[in-house]
């Protein structure tokens, strides 16, 4: 079987006696388009986390494009292709959009220790940075700083910024929280046009959204896989609407 472009082999995860990730199984395929949901208190954050390398698993491992990442830094998984936002945008809001991707780019180039002047300034980052911008329909934000901007708007910066790191998965932890309705739609047009080769994990309480993105969904409860398949097999899962769906239908 060809390797995966993000999988997990047993993995878990306790906190003394509490058990939040226990024998997690998962397979995210190069180019995949896939979402995990589940109840509040699932483990889906903890889960997250331990793919990135902020938090250590119990037992476990982690492979990225078939290396076992499970005890190297969240840095060093970047470098290998790993990606993420947040559930919070975590953003230099002070700073005119354009530096915000630049850095992400100078990061990537090896570039940013070695700079003694902004990111933006330096023409090629500056131009790898506004094609990101443009591609995600930032362009006319460039200038503004990203505090003045809408909170949408401000998600796709955090979006272009994971970009900018060139990653070959990328995990999108609740892109749209916090975004108001109207601009939802805004939000699933990126990611439906993201790159195709990039394999995109949504963590997602927007079920609209993770039924219109995802081509295949896992539900996690209780620190364990209860099922995963298509949207459509998802939907008519009675086990998912009896732990999830009937709470998020009326969340």
């Amino acid at each position: 079987m060809p390797a995966s472009a993000l999988e997990t082999q047993k993995l878990c995860k306790s906190f003394g006696a509490l058990t939040v990730a226990e024998d997690i199984d998962f397979r995210l395929e190069p180019g995949a388009r896939h979402a995990l949901i589940g109840p509040n208190g699932a483990g889906k954050t903890t889960f997250v986390n331990m793919l990135t390398g902020a938090v250590a698993p119990s037992s476990g491992r982690i492979l990225l494009g078939g290396e076992d990442v499970s005890r190297i830094n969240q840095a060093a998984r970047v470098r290998r292709g790993l990606g993420r936002t947040f559930q919070v945008t975590t953003l230099f809001r002070s700073l005119p959009v354009l530096d915000n991707v630049a850095l992400a780019v100078a990061e990537k180039s090896g570039l940013a220790l070695r700079m003694w002047k902004p990111a933006s300034r330096h023409e090629e980052i500056k131009a790898e940075a506004a094609q990101l911008l443009q591609t995600l329909g930032l362009a006319d934000d460039a200038r503004t700083r990203v505090q003045d901007l809408p909170y949408g708007r401000q998600r796709l910066v955090e979006i272009a910024i994971a970009l900018g790191l060139k990653p070959r998965v990328l995990l999108l932890d609740e892109p749209a929280a916090g975004v108001p309705s109207q601009d939802s739609q805004l939000i699933l047009e990126v990611l439906r046009n993201l790159p195709s080769d990039i394999a995109i994990l949504i963590i997602e309480h927007d079920m609209d959204l993770v039924f219109r993105f995802a081509q295949k969904i896992t539900v996690l409860v209780q620190g364990q896989v209860l099922v995963e398949g298509t949207p459509e097999q998802i939907a008519k899962d009675q086990r998912v609407r009896d732990v999830y769906l009937g709470e998020a239908t009326h969340a």
